[in-house]
């Protein structure tokens, strides 16, 4: 059996050797170093009577003897020829079994083993391989079988070898590929398989190398990019962008004066619980359950200071504002503590058409009370905060307009809002303000029902406020809210700081009774002034128009008449071209400024508490959400008197497209520039002419014809309010070299 195994394995020197001296041994022939082993009958056979072997069957031969030999090192009763031999001829073999005498008796000479050597290299196909290389090509094999695995599954992998010093000859002969590596073309080459029709090595070390380089570049330079481009452009504020949702939360640093203990257990867990509260940055955190109104004095700082300007042309807080003489240069803070999807696009983008997430109502409803009031919250704490104000007072202005909601005070049966957080930021916001000057308009934005169905007002659709089954319901809880409110505000504190109250936001009065509404205000009127409230009231014109208003309200004093204006939500409108855009508002808004501001023609004290530079109504969300724009002709309603479905910027201007109305202000040509520089500045002009005005709105996420902030940073909005290159007394040019189509 010892020569049969022989024959088919691969031939072995050093057991050629040993079987030599085995066979001497066994038959008393004398290891006489002058031996030929031509006068023996030899072991050894002839590579010639050997059968062909194919290269796959070799290399399988190749690995098992290694396997074999090297566990017949570690345990010689375990090696095949020790399995092979009888138990009787076992034990002769044994060293232990032999005496001194028979271990030494026979051994071959250094002459004579180094003349088998030769014999067995001359007559052997295979080359003489050490031990060591043996176990490198073990090692090898136990490679190329995992490679092969990974090729059938599709990936092709680097041979890991790391020490081979062979020829490409020897290789070779050594590696023959077959299976999934032969049938997809592959070919074995030193580092790793390659395609055998074009020979590029695939994913190497050398491409590792690189793809490695190329990460640890990226992780050096964006860091220096980032960092670079704020010392370029400025911080995130100066660049006119919205703050991020992203970065880190606040530090909250003051809760460590006081003790979480201290919470009363019905408090915990509530808008009162300061351990709750997303931002504590200038809150005063100390627990207390103090109301007034019912309204929580919750985070208030005991002391104020009314002693500052806003700037060096108006007078410090406490100091008398002449209104009527002095105008107002104001500015809306809106879209933060009442949410419009156009000013905050991002609270909506995520959302599909069928989920109908359009307006504050169904994105509270949709998030859920806890989610809505972790989300909601992020955004009062981020979206604007005390550097706006700084900044606010930077500009030039004087007068702030902070819109919110009636859930800042409470919430009904039914409504998904977020009750009462937003209250918290509303009094912080008050107190902004003060420390920079600034004089408030406080704007209740939302009214329970909605006051006029736009989704500013909280819920789109129906008007449910003053009409439907629930309108008088809504109405009166309208009044209750401003109860609450008028009392809280009636305090000594907010008697300089706060200098107009607004009764209700764009109360739709062309789709409401006009006498509903005007018999409503005059309650309102009567409640705030019963709580000790004696700021201005203000109230919107309803889009009555001017003139409509004369004499109504004469019985309540101190009201001001609130009018908004836009060219862009007027389909007769928006198509004027730009020099008659501010012709338009030089002449025609002037006009009715003057004539609303005067009793003896209209109203009385007036100011347009809402407009824009916009030249068109394309920003993202501007006309509700997922719909078109008048300026494209896509905006279909089911109003024929506001349904638009064809194109309506000007005439003969080419295809009208919103693509380049809502790029980037750093795109704009110098002509456009100028032009909405020009087109602010005479609106500016003609607001002036009645009480002034408040500019909708300080800041956006992506729409820059809407934010001052935004039109500051791109020079296309006065740096001071009071400063101004055009008044309206000059020639409009025609700016004929500007497309009115983009």
């Amino acid at each position: 059996m010892a020569g049969t195994h022989r024959h088919n394995t691969r031939h072995d020197p050093e057991r050629t050797v040993r079987s030599h001296a085995r066979s001497r041994r066994e038959h008393g022939e004398p290891n006489s170093p002058h031996a030929t082993p031509g006068k023996r009958k030899s072991t050894i056979e002839s590579p010639k009577s050997r059968t062909r072997e194919s290269p796959v069957r070799r290399e399988e031969r190749e690995g098992r003897e290694g396997r074999e030999k090297r566990a017949s090192r570690r345990n010689p009763e375990r090696s095949p020829e020790h399995r092979r031999r009888s138990p009787e001829k076992r034990r002769c073999q044994d060293p232990t079994s032999y005496t001194s005498s028979e271990r030494s008796s026979n051994p071959l000479s250094l002459d004579s083993l180094a003349k088998l050597d030769a014999y067995n290299e001359k007559h052997s196909r295979q080359p003489q391989e050490r031990e060591g290389l043996l176990a490198r090509k073990e090692k090898d094999r136990g490679l190329e079988r995992r490679q092969l695995g990974k090729v059938a599954s599709g990936r092709v992998v680097k041979d890991k070898s790391k020490h081979r010093r062979h020829t490409e000859h020897e290789r070779g002969k050594r590696r023959v590929i077959s299976g999934p590596l032969a049938e997809e073309g592959y070919v074995r080459k030193k580092g790793g398989y390659m395609a055998e029709d074009n020979g590029k090595k695939r994913f190497g070390r050398r491409f590792w190398l690189l793809v490695v380089s190329i990460v640890l570049l990226l992780v050096i330079l964006i860091p220096v990019g980032v960092y670079v481009s704020k010392k370029n452009s400025g911080s995130q504020d100066s660049s006119g962008g919205a703050p991020s949702n992203d970065g880190p939360d606040p530090a909250n640093e003051n809760l460590k004066s006081v003790n979480e203990n201290d919470i009363p257990a019905p408090a915990k867990n509530t808008y009162l619980d300061p351990f709750t509260w997303y931002d504590t940055t200038d809150f005063n955190v100390t627990y207390t359950d103090e109301t007034v109104g019912g309204l929580s004095v919750m985070g208030l700082n005991a002391a104020w200071d009314d002693g500052t300007q806003a700037n060096e042309y108006v007078p410090a807080l406490n100091k008398k504002w002449a209104y009527g003489t002095m105008p107002i240069r104001g500015v809306n803070i809106g879209g933060w503590l009442s949410i419009e999807p156009f000013i905050t696009p991002s609270l909506f983008e995520s959302y599909k058409r069928n989920q109908g997430i359009i307006d504050e109502y169904t994105l509270t409803r949709e998030l859920g009370p806890q989610k809505a009031a972790k989300t909601l919250e992020k955004h009062y704490a981020r979206f604007v905060q005390e550097d706006d104000f700084k900044q606010i007072q930077a500009a030039g202005f004087d007068h702030v307009r902070i819109a919110y909601g009636y859930w800042a005070v409470t919430a009904y049966p039914g409504d998904p809002y977020v009750s009462k957080v937003s209250w918290r930021y509303l009094l912080r916001a008050i107190e902004y303000c003060r420390k920079y000057g600034l004089r408030v308009n406080l704007d209740l934005h939302a009214l329970p029902g909605s006051q006029n169905g736009w989704n500013h007002s909280g819920r789109q659709g129906a008007i449910g406020w003053l009409n439907g089954t629930d309108g008088d319901t809504n109405a009166q809880r309208s009044l209750d809210i401003h109860t609450q409110l008028s009392t809280f505000f009636a305090q000594p504190r907010y008697k300089n700081v706060i200098a107009m109250y607004g009764l209700a936001n764009e109360p739709k009065m062309i789709a409401l009774p006009t006498s509903a509404v005007l018999d409503w205000e005059t309650k309102a009127a009567a409640i705030v002034r019963k709580s000790g409230m004696q700021q201005y009231l203000v109230v919107g014109d309803g889009f009555l128009g001017h003139s409509k208003w004369k004499g109504q309200l004469s019985d309540v004093q101190n009201v001001v008449l609130d009018v908004h204006q836009y060219t862009i939500f007027n389909k007769n409108q928006i198509n004027f071209p730009h020099q008659k855009k501010i012709q338009y508002a030089c002449q025609g808004w002037t006009e009715q400024m003057k004539q609303s501001n005067s009793v003896a023609t209209g109203f009385g004290p007036t100011i347009c508490g809402e407009w824009s530079q916009a030249d068109t109504d394309c920003a993202v969300f501007l006309n509700n959400v997922n719909t078109g724009s008048r300026w494209e002709g896509t905006l279909p309603t089911s109003d024929p008197t506001t349904s638009v479905t064809t194109p309506h910027c000007p005439p003969d201007s080419g295809t009208c497209s919103c693509e380049k109305a809502n790029a980037d202000p750093g795109t704009y040509s110098d002509e456009y520039k100028q032009w909405l520089k020009m087109y602010a500045e005479a609106q500016i002009t003609s607001f002036e002419t009645g009480w002034g005005w408040f500019y909708w709105t300080w800041v956006t996420e992506s729409a820059p014809q809407w934010s001052w902030k935004a039109g500051l940073a791109a020079g296309i909005l006065p740096k001071k309010t009071w400063q101004r290159e055009f008044n309206c007394t000059a020639d409009v040019p025609d700016f004929a070299d500007l497309p009115e189509n983009y």
